[in-house]
């Protein structure tokens, strides 16, 4: 399947638009789950499960580490069909207070040479009325696919209104998410990357919190903050720091990169795309560099969620080890195809089988030297069950 996907990939997809052939591969990825025999048959050809690398993760039990991360499935019209590959959780958004196009087209750009990818969506998505409604009508089943929410802020929203934007989707999307996500580290709204300041950070996540506890009756949703590569190694302990004094259940590591240094893809190349953030390949070592640091600040009593440059299960099981909890892929999807999920579980499994540890529980931070928290990296205090 790998080799018939990269012919595929070089032969044919690569002389698509990106943005037109993400949507044909996503379309076909719905159409798969919405036919029982094609359906079952993806499910048992994509999904194994490897029992031995199930993880208690935000109050859930998870068959696995690997999530899909947010920007493939922005408006929740396919999480069936993505989870029938494999992908343990689900991460939907980034959602806004209002339904807005995104930035003009071209938008979404591939640099085959650096296994990356360039996008400054903007933030295009159907608005936080329209999903969470579209999120109300899956069928709720015990065990299924855990969803996470990443919300962001509306493009033609002012700074100063910033937070009842995100309180609003919160009240709408709160009661419909495994755990919800603030997004302040996209490049692509102008003005977002600066609610990572603490001062400005601090309100919104209060906020935020306080939205999601007063909507949701009988269990507490899970709250993490996403950052950017891009930020000072003071500003990383800053966000850290604060995500303990809040209690917040974690933070995700990282977003895009508005760097373009160490690139394989010709300069002027690179120039000619203009603006938005990398992903893929160029970002593995600066995520996991954020990583480590996080755990270390943190004491492993966050949930940490590597994200950023994986593309192996080598990736995957590095940012275990450096604090992760829960993995996330994007880029590598787009470049490994739709049995990528099956590779990385195969692969974790070998790690795993190869390790001193029992259980992928044990081995996350175990090169920071610094030991996991008491749900594999929730925050001290947190009551199992609660979230």
């Amino acid at each position: 399947m790998g080799r018939a996907y990269s012919l595929l990939f070089r032969t044919v997809l690569t002389r698509i638009d990106p943005e037109r052939a993400h949507h044909l591969a996503f379309g076909a990825i719905r159409a798969a789950a919405s036919v029982p025999v094609v359906r079952d048959a993806v499910r048992a050809g994509f999904a194994p499960r490897f029992p031995q690398l199930r993880v208690r993760a935000l109050g859930r039990t998870m068959p696995g580490p690997f999530g899909l991360a947010a920007g493939f499935d922005k408006n929740a019209v396919g999480i069936d069909g993505l989870a029938l590959l494999g992908f343990d959780h689900i991460e939907i958004g980034t959602v806004t207070g209002r339904a807005q196009p995104g930035n003009p087209r071209r938008r979404l750009f591939r640099l085959v040479a650096d296994r990356a990818l360039v996008n400054r969506m903007g933030f295009n998505n159907d608005g936080s009325a329209a999903v969470a409604a579209r999120l109300a009508r899956r069928v709720s089943r015990p065990g299924g696919t855990v969803v996470g929410v990443n919300i962001g802020k509306t493009k033609a929203v002012p700074e100063e209104e910033a937070v009842a934007d995100y309180v609003t989707s919160t009240e709408r999307l709160a009661a419909h998410a495994d755990y919800l996500v603030v997004n302040v580290s996209s490049p692509n709204t102008p003005g977002l990357r600066a609610l990572q300041a603490v001062d400005q950070l601090r309100p919104l996540l209060t906020a935020v919190r306080e939205a999601a506890d007063r909507t949701v009756t009988g269990r507490r949703v899970p709250l993490l903050v996403k950052i950017a590569p891009d930020l000072a190694d003071e500003d990383i302990d800053a966000v850290a720091d604060l995500a303990l004094e809040l209690e917040l259940d974690g933070i995700i590591a990282t977003n895009t990169t508005i760097s373009r240094e160490g690139l394989a893809t010709p300069a002027e190349e690179v120039a000619a795309i203009g603006a938005g953030g990398l992903s893929g390949a160029p970002l593995t070592e600066r995520s996991l560099e954020v990583l480590r640091r996080l755990h270390r600040r943190t004491g492993g009593r966050l949930t940490l969620i590597g994200v950023g440059g994986i593309t192996t299960a080598e990736d995957a099981w590095a940012r275990i080890r450096a604090g992760a909890t829960l993995i996330q892929g994007y880029s590598g999807f787009i470049y490994q195809g739709p049995a990528w999920p099956r590779r990385i579980h195969r692969g974790l499994a070998r790690q795993l089988a190869a390790s001193p540890y029992r259980t992928l529980a044990e081995a996350v931070g175990t090169d920071t030297g610094t030991p996991a928290g008491p749900e594999a990296g929730a925050p001290a205090g947190t009551k199992e069950g609660a979230a």
